[in-house]
């Protein structure tokens, strides 16, 4: 035996054994923090892994196998247009309003199908960060000056950072074109709107089964909540239509599927989520037990949940443990989060952008974390600098990011977004 190999794998055991020997089981703190992370976890998965990750897997999915090489280096490539690429990259973003963490997958997506690191960059910003319907809550509960900044900012930092993206990386860009081979035209087997309608169909699905329920008891917002999840059948509805006429998916089982969800959502009324997973549990055995590209989508969305859902939950669980779920503590009191977060020093910006950058927010759950913030005297600026970084990333996030475009794109996109943030704060908080 060469022990010369072996000393990396003894220190490995020793630090494990000095870490489990010293262990705090016992501390007040530690178990709170060790059960905050259990309690997000059981959080995460019962909001958002139903109802957010698995369409977007589905979307994911379709989007490697049904939207052509062609398509997506036409609009996203690195060769493409800059503004018709980046304001295509801003707007789908936009239409999503999804949590940081939903939107990998599709982030994922287009980039494997050959999107420049630039506008997938500025999608991967703008589908978390500018939610038209968090804006405007934002405005609300926080006030439209602060609303308004969001949105100003969120919209130009999906650009700019998506900007810098590809100077910083022009050069894997340029070899990445290289690489591409030229694929020859084929003549599509659906048209554009009929590709169109199917992808709006599951935004849809995806969109109003996560409709959040508005501050307000009425207006426009209370009332789609109020009608979701009929608007959220009709998309399906529509999906199954498209899925047998222009994808050639079996009539039948399309039919029995569709029957079992409707008899489900009939027999269970306050419970929806029982006729949704139904559905899933349906389009999967559909998919899986065809041929052709039904299956070639099965297979891809697959690989994305794979790929994304055991590093989501590790970091799920671990921003648990460091700072728990709002209104609860973990490792990290909220007392230094309060502190260093006053005034609008460049401390106090850069701490919030950090801080924002590592924690989870769940769409919409960043206003009222930051109202209470407030009310416990954090300044405006880094107030700002939270709301431009936290929804749009998180120690999940980061960790997938990771494992789609490298250490090294990941950690000048998390610095690209905590730097703007800081700088945003600090201008902002010296205006206002």
């Amino acid at each position: 035996m060469n022990w010369r190999d072996e000393w990396k794998p003894l220190l490995v055991i020793v630090a494990v054994f000095l870490a489990c020997f010293w262990l705090p089981v016992g501390t007040a703190r530690f178990d709170d923090a060790a059960l905050e992370a259990f309690h997000l976890v059981k959080w995460y998965a019962r909001e958002h892994v139903i109802l957010c990750l698995i369409p977007a897997f589905f979307i994911a999915g379709a989007i490697s196998t049904f939207v052509s090489q062609a398509s997506v280096m036409r609009y996203l490539g690195a060769k493409a247009n800059k503004l018709l690429s980046y304001s295509v990259a801003a707007v789908s973003g936009t239409v999503l309003a999804v949590c940081s963490c939903t939107v990998l997958p599709l982030f994922a997506g287009i980039y494997h199908r050959g999107a420049g690191i630039g506008p997938a960059t500025a999608f991967l910003y703008s589908g978390p960060a500018i939610n038209v319907l968090a804006i405007i809550l934002t405005a609300r509960v926080l006030g439209m000056e602060l609303g308004a900044a969001r949105g100003i900012g969120a919209i130009a930092f999906s650009v700019v950072i998506g900007l810098l993206m590809h100077l910083i990386f022009r050069h894997d860009q340029e070899e990445r074109a290289r690489l591409d081979i030229p694929m020859p035209d084929e003549a599509p087997a659906r048209t554009l709107a009929q590709e169109g309608l199917y992808f709006a169909s599951m935004v849809g699905i995806l969109v109003f089964s996560n409709w959040a329920r508005p501050a307000e008891p009425s207006g426009l917002w209370s009332t789609i909540y109020e009608v979701r999840w009929l608007v959220t059948g009709a998309f399906a509805l529509g999906l199954c239509v498209m899925l047998v006429a222009w994808f050639h998916a079996s009539l039948w089982k399309v039919a029995v599927s569709a029957i079992v969800v409707l008899a489900l959502a009939l027999l269970f009324p306050g419970t929806p989520m029982i006729p949704f997973v139904a559905a899933i549990v349906a389009l999967s055995v559909l998919t899986s037990t065809a041929s052709g590209e039904m299956q070639d989508w099965f297979s891809s969305s697959w690989g994305f949940a794979k790929q994304i859902l055991p590093l989501l939950f590790f970091g799920v669980l671990v921003a648990g443990a460091l700072l728990g779920r709002p209104g609860h503590e973990g490792l990290i009191p909220s007392e230094w989060v309060n502190t260093a977060v006053g005034g609008n020093s460049l401390r106090a910006n850069l701490f919030a952008s950090v801080a924002g950058a590592f924690m989870y927010f769940a769409t919409l759950t960043e206003v009222p974390i930051l109202q209470g913030l407030i009310g416990n005297g954090m300044g405006k600026g880094p107030a700002l600098a939270l709301l431009l970084a936290g929804p749009a990333l998180s120690l999940p996030n980061m960790l997938v990011i990771r494992s789609v475009i490298g250490t090294k794109k990941t950690v000048v996109y998390v610095s690209l977004v905590v730097v703007m943030a800081t700088i945003s704060g600090l201008i902002y908080g010296s205006l206002f």
